[in-house]
Protein backbone atom coordinates (compact mmCIF):
# COMPACT_ATOMS: atom_id res chain seq x y z
CA UNK A 1 0.00 0.00 0.00
CA UNK A 2 1.51 3.62 -0.98
CA UNK A 3 1.98 5.91 1.77
CA UNK A 4 0.96 9.67 2.07
CA UNK A 5 2.10 12.38 4.39
CA UNK A 6 -0.21 14.65 5.53
CA UNK A 7 1.46 18.28 7.01
CA UNK A 8 -1.27 20.46 8.39
CA UNK A 9 -0.90 22.00 11.60
CA UNK A 10 -4.86 21.78 12.59
CA UNK A 11 -5.49 18.84 14.04
CA UNK A 12 -9.11 18.93 13.36
CA UNK A 13 -7.66 18.44 9.41
CA UNK A 14 -5.45 15.54 10.15
CA UNK A 15 -7.78 13.63 11.73
CA UNK A 16 -10.51 13.77 9.06
CA UNK A 17 -8.11 13.28 6.23
CA UNK A 18 -6.13 10.23 8.29
CA UNK A 19 -9.91 8.95 8.41
CA UNK A 20 -11.11 9.69 4.34
CA UNK A 21 -7.47 8.19 2.97
CA UNK A 22 -6.40 5.33 5.64
CA UNK A 23 -8.48 2.51 3.45
CA UNK A 24 -6.63 3.64 0.22
CA UNK A 25 -2.81 4.37 1.54
CA UNK A 26 -0.95 3.94 4.72
CA UNK A 27 -1.50 7.50 6.64
CA UNK A 28 1.40 9.37 8.33
CA UNK A 29 0.86 13.14 9.65
CA UNK A 30 2.46 15.76 10.60
CA UNK A 31 2.29 19.40 12.65
CA UNK A 32 5.60 21.31 10.87
CA UNK A 33 7.96 20.67 8.96
CA UNK A 34 10.42 19.33 11.39
CA UNK A 35 7.66 15.91 11.83
CA UNK A 36 7.70 15.98 8.01
CA UNK A 37 10.97 16.11 7.36
CA UNK A 38 11.91 13.45 10.02
CA UNK A 39 9.20 10.95 8.61
CA UNK A 40 10.35 11.64 4.94
CA UNK A 41 13.77 10.73 5.75
CA UNK A 42 12.70 7.58 7.98
CA UNK A 43 9.78 6.19 6.16
CA UNK A 44 8.97 5.70 2.24
CA UNK A 45 6.34 8.40 0.73
CA UNK A 46 4.91 8.25 -2.22
CA UNK A 47 3.34 11.35 -2.00
CA UNK A 48 2.86 14.51 0.40
CA UNK A 49 -0.19 16.82 1.34
CA UNK A 50 1.06 20.38 2.61
CA UNK A 51 -1.04 23.23 3.50
CA UNK A 52 0.09 26.96 2.51
CA UNK A 53 0.21 28.37 5.61
CA UNK A 54 1.32 25.84 8.32
CA UNK A 55 1.78 27.76 12.02
CA UNK A 56 4.27 30.13 11.76
CA UNK A 57 6.10 28.90 8.90
CA UNK A 58 6.02 29.65 4.94
CA UNK A 59 4.55 26.26 3.09
CA UNK A 60 6.53 27.23 0.01
CA UNK A 61 9.66 27.18 2.20
CA UNK A 62 8.60 23.88 3.89
CA UNK A 63 8.10 22.33 0.37
CA UNK A 64 11.33 23.54 -0.74
CA UNK A 65 12.55 21.45 2.48
CA UNK A 66 10.67 18.76 1.18
CA UNK A 67 11.90 18.31 -2.71
CA UNK A 68 15.53 18.69 -0.76
CA UNK A 69 14.87 15.41 0.99
CA UNK A 70 13.00 13.54 -1.59
CA UNK A 71 13.82 15.87 -5.32
CA UNK A 72 11.03 13.43 -6.85
CA UNK A 73 8.16 13.69 -4.40
CA UNK A 74 5.16 14.88 -5.51
CA UNK A 75 3.83 17.42 -3.03
CA UNK A 76 -0.29 18.18 -3.42
CA UNK A 77 -0.40 21.89 -1.52
CA UNK A 78 -3.89 22.93 0.15
CA UNK A 79 -4.66 26.10 1.54
CA UNK A 80 -8.15 28.22 2.85
CA UNK A 81 -6.25 31.02 1.01
CA UNK A 82 -6.08 30.34 -2.28
CA UNK A 83 -5.17 32.86 -5.10
CA UNK A 84 -3.85 32.71 -8.63
CA UNK A 85 -0.58 34.04 -7.93
CA UNK A 86 -0.06 31.38 -4.62
CA UNK A 87 -0.99 28.59 -7.56
CA UNK A 88 1.07 29.89 -9.70
CA UNK A 89 4.31 30.15 -7.39
CA UNK A 90 3.62 26.67 -6.09
CA UNK A 91 3.70 24.98 -9.10
CA UNK A 92 7.22 27.31 -9.98
CA UNK A 93 8.49 25.65 -7.00
CA UNK A 94 7.70 21.98 -8.34
CA UNK A 95 4.13 21.74 -6.37
CA UNK A 96 2.71 18.84 -8.71
CA UNK A 97 -1.07 20.42 -7.70
CA UNK A 98 -2.30 22.87 -5.79
CA UNK A 99 -5.85 22.39 -4.16
CA UNK A 100 -7.96 24.80 -2.46
CA UNK A 101 -10.50 24.56 1.30
CA UNK A 102 -12.97 23.35 1.77
CA UNK A 103 -11.63 19.88 0.06
CA UNK A 104 -13.43 18.14 -2.04
CA UNK A 105 -12.96 14.87 -0.83
CA UNK A 106 -13.36 13.15 -5.00
CA UNK A 107 -10.88 15.68 -6.15
CA UNK A 108 -8.47 15.18 -3.39
CA UNK A 109 -8.24 11.53 -3.87
CA UNK A 110 -8.05 11.76 -7.86
CA UNK A 111 -5.13 14.50 -7.55
CA UNK A 112 -3.59 11.83 -4.74
CA UNK A 113 -4.01 8.99 -7.14
CA UNK A 114 -2.59 10.77 -10.30
CA UNK A 115 0.66 11.90 -7.60
CA UNK A 116 0.93 8.34 -6.26
CA UNK A 117 0.69 6.81 -10.38
CA UNK A 118 3.44 9.68 -11.77
CA UNK A 119 6.25 8.32 -8.26
CA UNK A 120 5.57 4.94 -9.47
CA UNK A 121 6.17 5.42 -13.18
CA UNK A 122 9.06 7.75 -11.97
CA UNK A 123 10.79 5.08 -10.15
CA UNK A 124 10.24 2.56 -11.51
CA UNK A 125 11.67 3.86 -15.08
CA UNK A 126 14.30 5.02 -13.10
CA UNK A 127 15.35 1.58 -11.59
CA UNK A 128 14.95 0.13 -15.34
CA UNK A 129 17.69 2.51 -16.80
CA UNK A 130 20.11 2.62 -13.14
CA UNK A 131 20.18 -1.88 -14.17
CA UNK A 132 20.25 -1.57 -18.08
CA UNK A 133 23.22 1.05 -17.41
CA UNK A 134 24.96 -0.63 -15.09
CA UNK A 135 24.81 -3.89 -16.09
CA UNK A 136 24.25 -3.46 -20.14
CA UNK A 137 24.24 0.19 -21.36
CA UNK A 138 27.40 1.74 -22.35
CA UNK A 139 27.36 4.86 -24.40
CA UNK A 140 24.02 3.91 -25.32
CA UNK A 141 24.26 0.73 -26.47
CA UNK A 142 22.77 -2.44 -25.42
CA UNK A 143 24.74 -5.16 -25.77
CA UNK A 144 25.85 -8.74 -23.74
CA UNK A 145 26.16 -11.20 -26.72
CA UNK A 146 29.58 -12.48 -27.57
CA UNK A 147 29.13 -10.75 -31.14
CA UNK A 148 29.06 -7.32 -29.81
CA UNK A 149 32.48 -7.46 -27.26
CA UNK A 150 34.60 -6.67 -30.45
CA UNK A 151 32.45 -3.25 -31.72
CA UNK A 152 32.61 -2.02 -27.89
CA UNK A 153 36.03 -2.64 -27.70
CA UNK A 154 36.55 -0.77 -31.19
CA UNK A 155 34.94 2.08 -29.99
CA UNK A 156 36.91 2.20 -26.36
CA UNK A 157 40.13 2.18 -28.50
CA UNK A 158 39.12 4.91 -31.37
CA UNK A 159 37.02 7.49 -29.42
CA UNK A 160 39.79 9.07 -28.54
CA UNK A 161 42.02 9.46 -31.84
CA UNK A 162 41.38 11.19 -34.82
CA UNK A 163 41.59 8.97 -37.38
CA UNK A 164 38.67 8.44 -39.72
CA UNK A 165 36.19 5.62 -39.12
CA UNK A 166 34.24 3.27 -41.52
CA UNK A 167 31.13 1.43 -39.88
CA UNK A 168 29.51 -1.16 -41.95
CA UNK A 169 26.52 -3.13 -41.54
CA UNK A 170 23.18 -3.73 -42.51
CA UNK A 171 20.27 -1.24 -42.90
CA UNK A 172 18.72 -0.89 -38.71
CA UNK A 173 22.04 -1.98 -36.75
CA UNK A 174 22.76 0.93 -35.34
CA UNK A 175 25.54 2.52 -37.07
CA UNK A 176 24.51 6.02 -36.02
CA UNK A 177 24.47 5.05 -32.34
CA UNK A 178 28.14 3.99 -33.05
CA UNK A 179 28.94 6.79 -34.47
CA UNK A 180 27.40 8.92 -31.31
CA UNK A 181 29.46 6.78 -29.41
CA UNK A 182 33.00 7.91 -30.91
CA UNK A 183 32.23 11.45 -30.30
CA UNK A 184 30.32 11.77 -27.56
CA UNK A 185 32.61 9.26 -25.39
CA UNK A 186 35.47 10.75 -26.89
CA UNK A 187 37.89 13.69 -26.72
CA UNK A 188 35.96 15.48 -29.39
CA UNK A 189 32.64 14.98 -27.28
CA UNK A 190 32.76 19.10 -26.05
CA UNK A 191 32.88 20.27 -29.68
CA UNK A 192 30.25 20.09 -32.83
CA UNK A 193 28.36 16.96 -33.96
CA UNK A 194 27.12 17.46 -37.61
CA UNK A 195 25.18 14.47 -38.98
CA UNK A 196 24.44 14.31 -42.99
CA UNK A 197 22.42 11.92 -44.83
CA UNK A 198 24.41 11.06 -48.38
CA UNK A 199 21.52 9.50 -49.57
CA UNK A 200 18.79 11.99 -48.66
CA UNK A 201 20.04 14.99 -50.52
CA UNK A 202 20.40 15.36 -54.45
CA UNK A 203 24.16 15.10 -55.92
CA UNK A 204 23.40 18.40 -57.27
CA UNK A 205 22.58 20.11 -53.84
CA UNK A 206 25.17 18.06 -51.92
CA UNK A 207 28.21 19.34 -52.48
CA UNK A 208 27.02 22.78 -51.53
CA UNK A 209 25.56 21.36 -48.35
CA UNK A 210 29.03 19.38 -47.31
CA UNK A 211 31.67 22.03 -48.59
CA UNK A 212 29.66 25.75 -47.99
CA UNK A 213 29.02 28.39 -50.60
CA UNK A 214 28.93 31.66 -51.11
CA UNK A 215 25.86 34.37 -52.05
CA UNK A 216 25.69 34.58 -56.10
CA UNK A 217 27.79 30.86 -56.32
CA UNK A 218 24.80 29.63 -58.16
CA UNK A 219 21.35 30.31 -59.57
CA UNK A 220 18.91 30.49 -55.95
CA UNK A 221 22.11 30.96 -53.93
CA UNK A 222 20.93 34.22 -52.07
CA UNK A 223 23.01 33.84 -49.20
CA UNK A 224 26.34 32.47 -48.07
CA UNK A 225 26.13 29.30 -46.33
CA UNK A 226 28.54 27.31 -43.76
CA UNK A 227 29.02 23.74 -44.78
CA UNK A 228 28.72 20.84 -42.92
CA UNK A 229 32.83 20.67 -42.55
CA UNK A 230 33.51 24.28 -41.42
CA UNK A 231 30.16 23.50 -39.21
CA UNK A 232 31.80 20.72 -37.45
CA UNK A 233 35.07 22.23 -36.31
CA UNK A 234 36.68 20.98 -33.35
CA UNK A 235 33.91 18.27 -33.02
CA UNK A 236 33.11 15.31 -35.45
CA UNK A 237 31.08 15.01 -38.95
CA UNK A 238 29.31 11.79 -39.46
CA UNK A 239 28.81 10.43 -43.13
CA UNK A 240 26.03 8.95 -43.17
CA UNK A 241 25.42 6.26 -46.43
CA UNK A 242 28.59 7.23 -47.63
CA UNK A 243 28.53 4.99 -50.21
CA UNK A 244 25.78 6.76 -52.30
CA UNK A 245 28.09 10.13 -52.97
CA UNK A 246 28.55 10.66 -56.80
CA UNK A 247 32.19 10.24 -57.92
CA UNK A 248 32.53 14.19 -58.28
CA UNK A 249 32.01 14.79 -54.68
CA UNK A 250 34.14 11.30 -54.00
CA UNK A 251 36.77 13.44 -55.66
CA UNK A 252 36.14 16.71 -53.32
CA UNK A 253 35.82 14.65 -50.29
CA UNK A 254 39.15 12.61 -50.17
CA UNK A 255 40.97 16.26 -51.24
CA UNK A 256 39.56 17.67 -47.96
CA UNK A 257 40.60 14.45 -45.97
CA UNK A 258 44.24 14.97 -47.33
CA UNK A 259 44.60 18.35 -47.02
CA UNK A 260 41.92 19.79 -43.98
CA UNK A 261 41.21 22.26 -46.30
CA UNK A 262 37.34 23.30 -47.44
CA UNK A 263 36.80 25.91 -50.49
CA UNK A 264 33.29 26.77 -50.38
CA UNK A 265 31.43 27.21 -53.93
CA UNK A 266 32.20 30.55 -55.22
CA UNK A 267 34.87 31.35 -52.68
CA UNK A 268 38.29 32.42 -53.66
CA UNK A 269 39.87 31.09 -50.76
CA UNK A 270 40.15 27.71 -48.51
CA UNK A 271 39.17 27.46 -45.08
CA UNK A 272 41.56 25.17 -42.60
CA UNK A 273 39.56 22.88 -40.67
CA UNK A 274 39.90 20.42 -37.38
CA UNK A 275 36.93 17.58 -38.16
CA UNK A 276 37.13 14.03 -37.18
CA UNK A 277 34.95 12.16 -39.89
CA UNK A 278 33.35 9.20 -39.49
CA UNK A 279 31.27 7.57 -42.17
CA UNK A 280 28.51 4.86 -42.68
CA UNK A 281 27.14 2.56 -45.20
CA UNK A 282 25.02 -0.27 -45.86
CA UNK A 283 26.85 -1.20 -48.94
CA UNK A 284 29.65 -3.59 -49.54
CA UNK A 285 32.23 -0.74 -50.56
CA UNK A 286 35.24 -3.29 -51.41
CA UNK A 287 32.42 -4.51 -54.01
CA UNK A 288 31.70 -0.79 -55.22
CA UNK A 289 35.49 0.19 -55.70
CA UNK A 290 36.20 -3.36 -57.61
CA UNK A 291 32.83 -2.49 -59.66
CA UNK A 292 34.06 1.11 -60.60
CA UNK A 293 31.45 2.79 -58.32
CA UNK A 294 33.27 3.70 -55.65
CA UNK A 295 37.08 5.10 -55.54
CA UNK A 296 39.66 2.92 -53.85
CA UNK A 297 41.57 5.90 -52.65
CA UNK A 298 38.77 7.37 -50.90
CA UNK A 299 37.99 4.23 -49.31
CA UNK A 300 41.25 3.28 -48.10
CA UNK A 301 41.15 7.07 -46.51
CA UNK A 302 37.59 6.09 -44.74
CA UNK A 303 38.84 2.76 -43.84
CA UNK A 304 41.86 3.50 -41.39
CA UNK A 305 39.74 2.12 -38.85
CA UNK A 306 36.44 -0.35 -39.50
CA UNK A 307 33.70 -1.01 -37.21
CA UNK A 308 31.55 -3.80 -38.60
CA UNK A 309 27.94 -4.27 -36.72
CA UNK A 310 26.67 -7.57 -37.02
CA UNK A 311 22.56 -8.34 -37.87
CA UNK A 312 20.49 -8.51 -35.09
CA UNK A 313 19.82 -12.32 -35.76
CA UNK A 314 23.57 -12.93 -35.47
CA UNK A 315 23.24 -11.41 -31.61
CA UNK A 316 19.47 -12.89 -30.50
CA UNK A 317 20.97 -12.79 -27.15
CA UNK A 318 20.98 -9.00 -26.81
CA UNK A 319 17.08 -9.05 -27.79
CA UNK A 320 16.09 -9.24 -24.40
CA UNK A 321 18.15 -6.65 -23.40
CA UNK A 322 16.87 -4.37 -26.53
CA UNK A 323 13.50 -4.94 -25.07
CA UNK A 324 14.17 -3.83 -21.92
CA UNK A 325 15.58 -0.45 -22.91
CA UNK A 326 13.25 0.00 -25.63
CA UNK A 327 10.35 -0.67 -23.30
CA UNK A 328 11.70 1.87 -20.99
CA UNK A 329 12.20 4.50 -23.50
CA UNK A 330 8.64 3.66 -25.26
CA UNK A 331 6.80 4.22 -21.65
CA UNK A 332 8.57 7.29 -21.07
CA UNK A 333 7.42 8.50 -24.37
CA UNK A 334 4.45 7.76 -24.38
CA UNK A 335 3.15 8.56 -20.77
CA UNK A 336 2.63 5.15 -19.95
CA UNK A 337 3.23 2.68 -17.08
CA UNK A 338 6.17 0.20 -17.37
CA UNK A 339 5.47 -2.11 -20.36
CA UNK A 340 6.35 -5.77 -20.23
CA UNK A 341 6.24 -8.94 -22.04
CA UNK A 342 4.61 -12.21 -21.99
CA UNK A 343 7.20 -15.03 -22.52
CA UNK A 344 5.23 -15.88 -25.48
CA UNK A 345 6.05 -12.34 -27.03
CA UNK A 346 9.46 -12.56 -25.86
CA UNK A 347 9.67 -15.84 -27.42
CA UNK A 348 8.62 -14.71 -30.54
CA UNK A 349 10.91 -11.75 -31.45
CA UNK A 350 13.93 -14.24 -30.08
CA UNK A 351 12.80 -16.38 -32.48
CA UNK A 352 11.96 -13.78 -35.33
CA UNK A 353 14.77 -12.98 -38.19
CA UNK A 354 14.55 -9.52 -38.00
CA UNK A 355 15.45 -8.06 -41.80
CA UNK A 356 15.30 -4.72 -40.57
CA UNK A 357 17.53 -5.35 -37.31
CA UNK A 358 17.44 -3.33 -34.30
CA UNK A 359 15.46 -0.69 -35.97
CA UNK A 360 12.70 -3.19 -36.80
CA UNK A 361 12.71 -4.09 -33.27
CA UNK A 362 12.15 -0.75 -31.71
CA UNK A 363 9.14 -0.07 -34.07
CA UNK A 364 7.35 -3.59 -34.11
CA UNK A 365 7.58 -2.73 -29.74
CA UNK A 366 6.41 0.87 -30.28
CA UNK A 367 3.38 -0.61 -32.81
CA UNK A 368 2.51 -3.48 -30.19
CA UNK A 369 3.33 -0.85 -27.17
CA UNK A 370 0.39 1.17 -29.03
CA UNK A 371 -1.90 -1.42 -29.47
CA UNK A 372 -1.85 -3.43 -26.51
CA UNK A 373 -4.87 -3.15 -24.63
CA UNK A 374 -3.06 -2.79 -20.77
CA UNK A 375 0.76 -2.36 -20.17
CA UNK A 376 1.40 -6.00 -20.72
CA UNK A 377 2.44 -7.01 -24.67
CA UNK A 378 0.90 -9.98 -25.76
CA UNK A 379 2.08 -12.29 -28.98
CA UNK A 380 -1.13 -11.12 -30.84
CA UNK A 381 -0.28 -7.65 -30.18
CA UNK A 382 3.11 -7.99 -32.28
CA UNK A 383 2.83 -7.71 -36.01
CA UNK A 384 1.75 -10.60 -38.38
CA UNK A 385 5.40 -11.27 -39.81
CA UNK A 386 6.60 -11.93 -36.15
CA UNK A 387 3.89 -14.27 -35.36
CA UNK A 388 4.27 -16.23 -38.44
CA UNK A 389 7.80 -16.51 -38.78
CA UNK A 390 8.62 -17.17 -35.39
CA UNK A 391 6.22 -20.03 -34.82
CA UNK A 392 8.52 -22.85 -34.35
CA UNK A 393 10.51 -20.46 -31.44
CA UNK A 394 7.28 -20.16 -29.54
CA UNK A 395 6.28 -23.40 -28.85
CA UNK A 396 4.73 -25.13 -32.08
CA UNK A 397 5.41 -28.61 -33.20
CA UNK A 398 7.35 -28.29 -35.82
CA UNK A 399 6.94 -26.10 -39.29
CA UNK A 400 4.09 -27.43 -41.15
CA UNK A 401 3.10 -25.55 -44.67
CA UNK A 402 -0.67 -25.23 -45.48
CA UNK A 403 -1.36 -25.13 -49.59
CA UNK A 404 -4.37 -24.09 -50.73
CA UNK A 405 -5.95 -24.59 -54.04
CA UNK A 406 -7.50 -21.91 -56.06
CA UNK A 407 -11.29 -21.91 -55.58
CA UNK A 408 -10.85 -23.13 -51.83
CA UNK A 409 -13.77 -21.06 -50.15
CA UNK A 410 -12.57 -18.74 -47.09
CA UNK A 411 -14.84 -20.70 -44.59
CA UNK A 412 -13.05 -23.69 -45.76
CA UNK A 413 -9.61 -22.42 -45.74
CA UNK A 414 -10.24 -20.48 -42.49
CA UNK A 415 -11.00 -24.16 -40.73
CA UNK A 416 -8.06 -25.33 -41.62
CA UNK A 417 -5.67 -22.65 -40.77
CA UNK A 418 -7.34 -23.10 -37.37
CA UNK A 419 -7.20 -26.86 -37.03
CA UNK A 420 -3.72 -27.02 -38.03
CA UNK A 421 -2.58 -24.48 -36.20
CA UNK A 422 -4.37 -25.84 -33.05
CA UNK A 423 -2.52 -28.88 -33.54
CA UNK A 424 0.81 -27.22 -33.83
CA UNK A 425 0.69 -25.96 -30.34
CA UNK A 426 -0.54 -29.59 -28.85
CA UNK A 427 -4.24 -28.23 -28.68
CA UNK A 428 -2.83 -25.21 -26.32
CA UNK A 429 -5.87 -22.45 -27.35
CA UNK A 430 -4.44 -19.68 -25.82
CA UNK A 431 -1.17 -19.80 -27.88
CA UNK A 432 -3.45 -20.58 -30.94
CA UNK A 433 -5.42 -17.61 -30.69
CA UNK A 434 -2.56 -15.45 -29.83
CA UNK A 435 -0.70 -16.71 -33.19
CA UNK A 436 -3.93 -16.03 -35.50
CA UNK A 437 -4.29 -12.80 -34.04
CA UNK A 438 -8.29 -13.53 -32.77
CA UNK A 439 -9.87 -13.97 -28.84
CA UNK A 440 -9.71 -17.03 -27.24
CA UNK A 441 -13.70 -16.76 -27.23
CA UNK A 442 -13.53 -16.30 -30.95
CA UNK A 443 -11.54 -19.41 -31.01
CA UNK A 444 -14.18 -21.63 -28.71
CA UNK A 445 -16.96 -20.52 -30.91
CA UNK A 446 -15.16 -20.96 -34.18
CA UNK A 447 -14.68 -25.12 -32.69
CA UNK A 448 -17.91 -25.71 -31.25
CA UNK A 449 -19.28 -24.61 -35.04
CA UNK A 450 -16.45 -27.62 -36.54
CA UNK A 451 -17.79 -30.11 -33.94
CA UNK A 452 -21.77 -29.61 -35.00
CA UNK A 453 -20.66 -29.96 -38.81
CA UNK A 454 -19.54 -33.50 -38.44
Amino acid sequence: MSAVLIIDDEESVLVSLRFALEDDYTVHTAKSSEEALEILRSEPVSAALLDLRLGNEDGLAVLGELRAVDPELPVIIITAYGSIASAVEAMRRGAFSYLTKPLNLEELKLALRRAVEHAGLNRRVRELTAALTADTLQWGIAAGSRAMQPVLALIERAKDIDATVLITGESGTGKELVARALHFAGRRAKGPWEVINCAAIPATLLEGELFGYTAGAFTGATRSHTGRFAAAHGGTLFLDEVGELEPSVQAKLLRVLEDKLVRPLGAEKSRRVDVRVVAATSRDLKKEVEAGRFRADLYFRLNVVSIHLPPLRERREDIPLLVRHFLARISERLGAPSLKLTPEALAALEAYSFPGNVRELENALERAAVLASGSTITLADLPPEIRVAAGAGTGMRGTQRIVFPVGVTLAAAEKELILTTLKAFGGNRRRTAEVLGISERNLRNKLKQYRREY
